[in-house]
């Protein structure tokens, strides 16, 4: 389930404006290194280039170039004595979705050993939490996650699963369409013609001959996008939509009294920007109120800027319906299984593979009381960028809602992986 800002199916909505710069930028250094004639004598510095590192500038003066900062480890090896708070976490809460994400992956090569260890551990019943933690003390290395600059202060973030109301026609009060992917939808793979671009997507649309950014919010809203028919429901409230989108998942009570399960399928392509960061540079909300009930609280005292302002985010999520499942099992995360309330966590899958388990240090929103419990990463999202960042699933409803909505807590964890685990290459 990928999340913020409709983070996308793999975490990385790129725009084409941001891929259109770079490739001009190389393609400026491209057309500099074709040049064949010698530099002349003396060259006037108003005909250089703006200080781009091509070798055949070399009549120009070098820019001068900062010495490189050393970078430190993004994952370092420590003794699990250095995860506050590890001996006393009841780790085995943990332990059936760490179980879930063993299934998924024990087939490669990395994984197969700790897996084949956990199952084994499982096979006369749920282990308690002193089997548990000796499982993973002799089986995994706990590896502290920095920056590469090296810092291990990071940021925690809360989401849920909320519930909307909806109907499968549109009719007062149910006005709000979410929809499916459209059909002139293009997700183009970059990695096929560069390796280095992995999990990079590019999304937009065909105009003639060209590939051009697919539709802004604002515009697939004013219905220029193809969007007609592809509406799974319809819902009473757009603000609570927009966080639905924010969440990327969710369950819909329609007027019929059934109940529907939705998961995010795609994304147009466009950045997230944040509404509420956008409230606080015009005044609108006051420090610590950016929270997303003090956004609901502002909608609700100003209803006919609501347009206004979920415009100023050009992303927009695509939805898919799920069947409906188990109603105690939380929603599909990106390692396709089911999240648990918390024990699964949303990571930047660069930096930290998906399933593995993580032991988080932080603090309950809006307050001192340490949350220090090994969590699950089995999903990711658009705005959880970097080696310490995490958003922390709370489940499914109003209470978990308000948890995630006040969650933005300081943040240091620990990444465990099983012992001869090639590490991420960063």
């Amino acid at each position: 389930m990928i999340r913020r800002g409709g983070g996308n199916g793999d975490g990385n909505g790129y725009s084409l404006g941001a891929w259109i710069a770079m490739a001009l930028l190389l393609g400026a250094c491209a057309k500099l290194d074709k040049v064949d004639a010698p530099a002349p004598a003396a060259p006037a510095l108003a005909q250089c280039p703006a200080p781009i590192p091509c070798p055949a500038c070399a009549a120009c003066p070098a820019p001068k170039l900062e010495p490189p900062v050393a970078k430190v480890p993004v994952l370092e090896a420590v003794g699990f004595d250095a995860l506050p708070g590890w001996a006393g976490d009841d780790v085995a809460a943990a332990w059936s979705a760490f179980l879930a994400s063993c299934n998924a992956m024990r087939f490669q090569p990395a994984w197969r050993n700790a897996c084949a260890e956990a199952a084994r551990l499982s096979s006369t019943g749920v282990p308690d939490a002193a089997h548990v933690r000796a499982y993973f003390e002799t089986n995994f290395i706990a590896y502290r996650a920095a920056t590469p600059e090296g810092s291990t202060q990071g940021l925690a973030t809360g989401y849920y699963e909320p519930l909307l109301r909806g109907s499968r026609t549109r009719r007062a009060p149910f006005l709000h369409a979410l929809y499916a992917p459209p059909d002139d939808l293009l997700v183009i793979d970059l990695a096929s013609t560069n390796p280095d671009l992995k999990n990079m997507r590019l999304r937009g649309r065909i105009e003639g001959r060209r590939v051009v950014p697919y539709w802004s919010r604002a515009e697939i809203e004013r219905g220029m996008a193809p969007v007609s028919g592809k509406e799974i429901v319809w819902v009473d409230d757009s603000i609570e939509a927009f966080f639905l989108e924010v969440q990327g998942s969710g369950r819909i009570r329609l007027d019929s009294g059934d109940m529907l399960r939705l998961n995010y399928a795609d994304q147009n392509g466009h950045p997230y920007q944040s509404i509420g960061r956008w409230l606080l540079d015009r005044g609108e909300l006051k420090s610590g109120e950016a929270t997303m009930q003090g956004i609901k609280a502002w909608a609700v005292a100003n209803p006919k800027r609501i347009e206004e302002l979920l415009a100023q985010n050009p992303s927009y999520v695509f939805f898919r319906e799920l069947p409906g499942g188990n109603p105690r099992e939380g929603p599909i995360g990106a390692q396709g299984l089911p999240l648990t309330p918390e024990r699964s966590i949303a990571v930047d899958p660069r930096f930290i593979p998906l399933g593995s388990p993580v032991f988080v240090s932080t603090t309950y929103p809006n307050t001192d009381a340490r949350l220090e419990r090994l969590m699950i990463a089995q999903d990711t999202g658009g705005a959880i960028r970097g080696p310490v960042r995490a958003d922390y699933f709370w489940g499914f409803g109003a209470e978990a809602g308000a948890q995630a909505g006040r969650m933005r807590q300081a943040l240091r964890l620990w990444v465990l992986l099983p012992k001869g685990f090639p590490l991420p290459q960063n």
